[in-house]
């Protein structure tokens, strides 16, 4: 029988499920991953931060790529925020780079050139939730603390047949207080990692491996005979439309204006082309002279969680004014350059048919 979360909880078979939990990472966990070898709380706070809505096929190019450009923490710290954005480009939700960026310079500044060994700590750093801090601390520093990512939640919403949405609050919180009741009193960080692991590899979001998983014998959901009903799902939105037009400056000599996107919101901090919501969009304030409009370009359509966004790219050949605008945030640079910017996947995807249609 389903459990409709929230009500009151008997803990039962806590120690059960960490004793196979464990078992089974002896011989099937992943323990060769590249945060893992010479792991120290630098690597893990980076790999964790990266992996946030993340795969970690996805992740792993993009963290070798940052640990041999930023080996140590004070490396980072020292910085520019386009530097790591660069190397973020692709990976998506940008935030977490900037966020990653300003919690490095704190710790450099507030906590001695160390990740913190202290969960509040921790929480007081930039892009880092209840979740991340607590595989921190689990993984870096072997404390008992517990993680509620995406694959944990899947295996505690099948392994009880949660008959709510994880993402409400009150099933979010009685989910919390499960995963700190199962917590075994050691080998917290195998523990930790054997939870991921088991969500990654065997208790999958579509195709569960049941015949091969350590919790077969007692998984409400398996017994059921429904595993991939859960998690409940999302009630669906209708997900809004959005259009902007991308005005693209090139000069004689293969130059492309970009602007610096602001800060906050929508690919903060990166770099992309001028846009306005219209084609007539004013561009008076744009460094350039003597615009002529050359053609249109295949339109790009970006899904963010929120919002579909469908680009209009339009083409026009332009000279440099000498002097760009006073506050930096305009560039011309040339497009194969471009392409070493902290730039959004639908600009650097722009830039790369530019450059393959140049070749033709």
């Amino acid at each position: 029988m389903a459990l409709r979360w929230p009500q009151p909880i008997l803990f039962v078979n806590s120690n059960s499920f960490s004793d196979r939990l464990l078992a089974w990472f002896e011989q099937h966990g992943r323990k060769d991953l590249p945060w893992q070898i010479n792991a120290s709380p630098y690597h893990i706070w980076l790999s964790e931060v990266m992996l946030q809505q993340t795969q970690v096929a996805t992740v792993i190019p993009y963290y070798q790529r940052f640990i041999e450009q930023f080996p140590t923490l004070d490396t980072l710290a020292a910085a520019s925020l386009d530097d790591v954005l660069s190397l973020w480009s692709g990976l998506g939700y940008y935030a977490r780079g900037r966020n990653l960026h300003k919690a490095a310079i704190e710790m450099v500044q507030q906590h001695d050139v160390k990740v913190p060994n202290d969960f509040n700590a921790l929480l007081g750093l930039p892009g880092i939730g209840r979740s991340t801090a607590g595989a921190i601390m689990a993984l870096a520093y072997h404390q008992r603390f517990p993680i509620l990512d995406g694959n944990v939640k899947r295996v505690l919403a099948r392994y009880d047949a949660i008959d709510s949405w994880p993402g409400e609050k009150q099933t979010e919180q009685a989910m919390w207080q499960r995963a700190e009741a199962l917590l075994p009193t050691q080998r917290i960080a195998d523990y930790i990692q054997a939870q991921m692991d088991l969500g990654a590899t065997l208790c999958t979001r579509s195709r569960p491996d049941c015949q091969r998983c350590p919790l077969q014998t007692d998984c409400q959901a398996f017994s059921l005979g429904q595993p991939e009903t859960y998690p409940i799902r999302k009630p669906k939105k209708t997900l809004p439309n959005r259009q902007t037009h991308w005005f693209v400056y090139i000069d004689n000599h293969q130059h492309i204006l970009l602007e610096q996107r602001p800060q906050t919101g929508i690919w903060g901090g990166l770099w992309s082309f001028p846009e306005a919501p219209s084609a007539d969009g004013s561009v008076h304030y744009l460094p350039i002279k003597n615009s002529q409009f050359l053609s249109t370009a295949a339109e790009i359509n970006h899904v963010f969680s929120h919002f579909r966004l469908r680009i209009l790219p339009r083409l026009f050949s332009a000279e440099q004014k000498n002097r760009l605008a006073e506050n930096n945030r305009f560039i011309w640079v040339k497009m194969e350059d471009a392409l070493t910017l902290g730039l959004p996947a639908p600009t650097r995807q722009l830039i790369d048919t530019l450059l393959n249609e140049r070749m033709l």
